[in-house]
């Protein structure tokens, strides 16, 4: 089992999924640009890493959880970054939803130092990384999953492996594709609600508990219902991995009209000052107009 663990990003997801490491009795190293974010995790036992390279020196796993590809850029190849620090023999994996055209890079990087490296973003938010219940998308040989199988166990409900490095980006996308859609058309339909007279309550249980009905609609739902914006999922990013699946798409000849759509919706909120709060506040533009 591989004992010693790196964690780069310490935002929503990242500070779960490194508190559940240590739970589980991994020796953990951990970076986060903003330091102090850290302090929870370094009491619980966590070594506070001063850089990306500083985190990943004697770890046999090495994981980040970032905002997007720039992000990912700087603490894997930039000064100090983790990529020219990792030991030959360790796995290095990219948990962020970012693009696999950058998934492919890095992944090049890694093989030219021969070291192995795996793409495995996750399905969840905040309290599914809390609980150790994420799902990972990877993609990667079977050799490195199989090392690595212990860490990703630790923080997950399900690990599926898809294929070859940059299947799990490229699933994570679709299947974020397909959650944005639904959000935006929800808060659409719930401004419909609130102006047309109907009994929000009622409205919302029947729609819920029909065809419309999903995880994603009852959880949303009655976060707008309830003006309740603490962050799960970061609208902001919402926004961002709608344009990275836009382009994904693209280059396989398909055009995203709906992702279209809804990003024009994200991206109102974010210019309205909801970037930074959670995905359901998008419809807090639909209801002031």
């Amino acid at each position: 089992m591989a004992e010693n663990v790196a964690i780069l990003g310490l935002g929503t997801m990242g500070s779960g999924m490194a508190a559940n490491l240590l739970k589980m009795g991994f020796s953990l190293a951990v970076y986060n640009r903003t330091a102090a974010k850290a302090q929870p995790l370094v009491d619980a036992g966590a070594r506070l890493a001063s850089t990306p390279a500083d985190a990943a020196k004697g770890a046999s796993v090495v994981l980040s959880m970032l905002t997007d590809d720039a992000a990912s850029r700087n603490v894997w190849l930039g000064r100090d970054g983790a990529l020219a620090a990792a030991d030959t023999n360790a796995i290095l994996i990219e948990s962020s939803t970012v693009s696999p055209l950058w998934i492919a890079e890095l992944a090049d990087s890694a093989t030219q130092r021969g070291i192995q490296f795996l793409d495995a973003p996750v399905t969840g938010s905040r309290m599914q990384a809390d609980t150790g219940q994420l799902s990972f998308l990877v993609g990667g040989s079977e050799a490195a999953l199989a090392t690595a199988t212990p860490v990703l166990q630790a923080m997950s409900k399900e690990i599926l492996h898809l294929g070859p490095v940059g299947s799990g980006a490229k699933l994570k996308l679709i299947n974020n594709f397909l959650c944005g859609v639904q959000i935006a058309s929800l808060a659409q339909g719930l401004t419909w609600i609130e102006r047309s007279g109907l009994n929000r309550e009622k409205s919302l249980a029947f729609l819920k508990s029909g065809a419309p009905g999903s995880p994603v609609f009852a959880n949303l739902s009655a976060r707008m219902a309830a003006h309740n914006y603490d962050v799960n999922f970061m609208l902001k990013l919402m926004a961002k991995d709608l344009l990275y699946a836009q382009k994904e798409a693209a280059r396989c000849h398909v055009d995203l009209t709906m992702a279209e759509v809804a990003r024009s919706l994200f991206d109102d909120a974010v210019a309205k000052g909801f970037g930074d709060v959670d995905m359901s506040a998008v419809i807090e533009p639909l209801r002031n107009k």
